[in-house]
């Protein structure tokens, strides 16, 4: 095995896939390049693991599911290819019962308008165009250092968007989608959560969920027409296809090498220091990992005192559920007639309840503030061995996942370990609510708490977005942070926490900029 040297140009803290991106631009520049991990594995929360002690031969993407977000910009720079498999339907939204009504939509737009009613879909054909004009607008501010939001509208925004940009960014999702005058509360409710709610620390009503809505709508890679897409054999693939990357251009990475400290000399960072010990100095130390973790390894008062206090008011604990299952057979929807499209690979949307759709979501929200499980959660359900048979073992189990959102960091007055078995069964109950008999066909469970999260993936709080997605553009982590020599280029920084891979590549193009590389 190689050893790990003790100087280096760059040391990079954490192999996640914006480090790995970090990695190979900067070794291709002809910087020496060291990423130092503190797991045994590479790729942060971007892995296809095999969690499942009772079915170990079943491949399963842990953290994140799907990939849609990383600019095709990007991609080209790096002069890489991830294989990627489109999802066709994509969204699902079930009834309860047979002959109860449903949504299924894919490619096919005139059946989608077909399932809904004029004035849905009018208002659902508006939303698309106008989230689409907007999105290629923005585009190129994602592979630029970050700016106020005015600014950003002043440079990239067309002047009839302006407007709505800038609400959309400061304003709820709630807001955003009431203006389309959409009938059915239903459909409001699933593109709130799907893309308004998922991973934030927030409900429907609070400010800067439209920019969560606005990110998760920013899908742009060829052939996903909008949508997201699945890696090819999981999400493994893009953080291997970066580090193969990184290696080939001279980056070398380790694992199983945790860093507990930046040294800092003469006002300027210098290296790290490892848990046993060694120590690597370096002219650059860059933040692959969360913002919180690499503050908190910089000697207190290095780094200016602005932004510690900006990014203490902007911590948030994940409130993310994460269901990882091991199914023997397919499902079965009640709803579905004879003949329907396969709803397997597409986002399956749970939206439970006994009130308006709406209403439900706020008293989910109200729940998880005072600490309490909510007993009809909101639920993404995921299932893509259909479209990727490669992740299936030989027995042919199928790998799917629960993405539950929201629930509280930790339950008021009990805890994770107490309430985790019946919380699953709850979970589980309210699938075969949907699909009779699901419950039935788990062989195995891998569940992954917001606490949980915070363990098996090594982000702080257990957030998946490191920072809250309500936080837009130059409020997040800066990538470099007012420490000479100190840098960050995470999930946390801009443009937003998702499988991006935006901020290492600008992470990397401000650290060549400040060395005159």
């Amino acid at each position: 095995m190689t050893p790990i040297p003790d100087r280096s140009d760059v040391v990079i803290i954490g192999a996640g896939h914006n480090a790995l991106v970090s990695a190979i631009l900067l070794a291709r520049a002809g910087l020496d390049v060291v990423v130092l991990e503190a797991a045994g594995v590479i790729g942060g929360a971007t892995r296809t693991e095999h969690p499942f002690p009772k079915v170990p031969g079943l491949g399963q993407s842990t953290g994140s599911y799907l990939l849609g977000l990383m600019p095709p910009e990007l991609l080209r720079t790096l002069d890489l290819d991830i294989p990627t498999l489109r999802r066709d339907p994509h969204y699902f939204l079930p009834g309860v019962g047979a002959g109860s009504p449903y949504l299924l939509f894919g490619s096919d737009a005139a059946a989608n308008r077909a399932q809904l009613s004029k004035r849905d879909a009018d208002a659902d054909e508006a939303l698309s165009v106008e989230i689409g004009a907007i999105r290629a607008d923005l585009a190129p501010a994602w592979l630029e250092e970050p700016a106020p939001v005015e600014e950003i509208a002043d440079r990239h925004i067309r002047p009839q968007l302006q407007s709505t940009f800038l609400d959309l960014v400061r304003g709820s999702v709630a807001d955003y989608l009431a203006r389309f005058g959409f009938a059915s509360e239903l459909l409001v409710a699933m593109y709130a959560v799907t893309d308004g709610l998922s991973g934030l620390n927030a409900g429907p009503d609070d400010p800067g969920t439209g920019h969560n809505f606005l990110v998760h709508n920013m899908c742009r890679l060829p052939g996903s027409d909008g949508t997201w897409l699945i890696a090819e054999g999981g999400m493994g693939t893009v953080s291997r296809t970066f580090a193969d990357a990184a290696r080939a251009a001279g980056a070398r990475i380790f694992t199983d090498a945790r860093v507990t400290a930046v040294t800092v000399d003469g006002g300027a960072a210098s290296g790290v220091v490892l848990a046993d010990g060694r120590s690597v100095s370096a002219r650059v130390v860059l933040g692959g990992c969360d913002p919180y973790q690499l503050m908190g390894l910089v000697p207190e008062g290095s780094l200016p005192a602005g932004l510690t206090e900006r990014m203490a008011s902007v911590k948030r604990p994940g409130s993310t559920l994460k269901v990882n299952l091991a199914l023997r057979d397919l499902p079965r929807f009640d709803c579905l007639p004879a003949g329907a499209p396969s709803p397997f690979g597409s986002t399956i949307h749970l939206l439970p309840g006994d009130e308006s759709p709406m209403t439900n979501l706020r008293r989910m929200w109200a729940d998880v503030q005072a600490g309490v499980l909510p007993a009809e959660p909101t639920v993404e359900w995921y299932l893509h061995t259909t479209v990727d048979p490669s992740l299936r073992d030989e027995a042919g189990h199928h790998s799917s996942a629960l993405f539950v959102q929201s629930v509280p960091f930790e339950p008021a007055g009990s805890s994770w370990d107490q309430e985790l078995p019946a919380y699953v069964d709850r979970l589980l109950a309210l699938c075969d609510r949907y699909a009779p008999g699901t419950s039935e066909l788990v062989a195995d469970v891998f569940p992954l708490t917001p606490p949980g999260i915070e363990r098996h993936f090594g982000i702080t709080g257990g957030h998946i977005h490191h920072v809250d997605n309500t936080v837009a553009f130059d409020k997040r982590m800066p990538y470099f942070t007012g420490l000479d020599g100190l840098y960050h280029g995470s999930a946390g920084a801009h443009p937003a926490g998702s499988v991006i891979g935006a901020a290492g590549h600008n992470a990397a193009r401000r650290i060549l900029k400040d060395l005159a590389v």
